[in-house]
């Protein structure tokens, strides 16, 4: 039986990732299950962040561990009119203490600030990211290494206030409206889970890692 470890502690994004990731039919495992593993995300882009949970959770693997396996996920918002932001600080956006309402709160709050318009102008354009990185740890010297790597985005817009009860983060204000497929006119957080996993951003990039792991056998 293969063996993969979900390196995060956001309890909602966990059971996403869990809900995702049954097709694997591998033993799934989270932090929770191997306490004291820590990391600074610091890095400058989602990938390096992605890393540097991934790495961080691989180097508690056992020489007895080959078959165990370290999944990074870093994810965030990237809004056109503020740059980028909050982008790789999604999550410490409004502070460490932060709650997702205190993030979304700032969110509109800048925008207004800057005069952005309703939904359907280009100053409210925004993605969501993830990027997923695999470790494992290198027989030989023990050491992590990365093993997969892939990068996802969902195109959508900034709506004037939030709607829905579901999702986490910034569900309630964004607006999926990717080109290439039919309008939404509901937010991340109106959508039954199913629907947003088949559109969102972590939902296609854990299909490439299913894909990846199912071939690779």
């Amino acid at each position: 039986m293969q063996h993969l470890w979900i390196a995060t502690q956001n309890p909602k994004k966990k059971a996403e990732l869990l809900r995702l990731l049954e097709p694997l039919g591998v033993q799934i495992h989270t932090l929770a299950e191997r306490p004291g593993i820590d990391w600074v995300e610091d890095a400058e882009d989602f990938a390096g962040n992605a890393e540097i949970k991934a790495f961080a959770l691989a180097r508690s693997f056992g020489p007895d561990e080959d078959d165990h396996w370290a999944l990074g996920d870093d994810s965030g918002l990237a809004v056109d009119a503020l740059g980028g932001r909050p982008g790789v600080r999604s999550a410490r956006y409004a502070g460490p203490d932060a709650t997702d309402e205190d993030r979304v709160e700032k969110l509109l709050d800048e925008l207004a600030t800057l005069g952005a318009g309703e939904p359907g102008e280009t100053d409210r354009g925004a993605r969501f990211v993830c990027h997923l990185s695999l470790a494992g740890v290198d027989g030989e010297t023990g050491e992590p290494r990365s093993l997969w790597t892939t990068e996802r985005t969902c195109e959508g817009e900034i709506l004037p206030s939030p709607r829905g009860e579901g999702g986490f983060g910034y569900d309630p204000v964004f607006l999926p409206c990717e080109s290439d497929g039919p309008s939404e006119t509901r937010s991340f957080a109106e959508l039954t889970p199913s629907e947003k996993d088949a559109i969102s951003h972590r939902g296609r990039a854990l299909r490439d890692l299913v894909h990846h792991i199912q071939n690779a056998r």
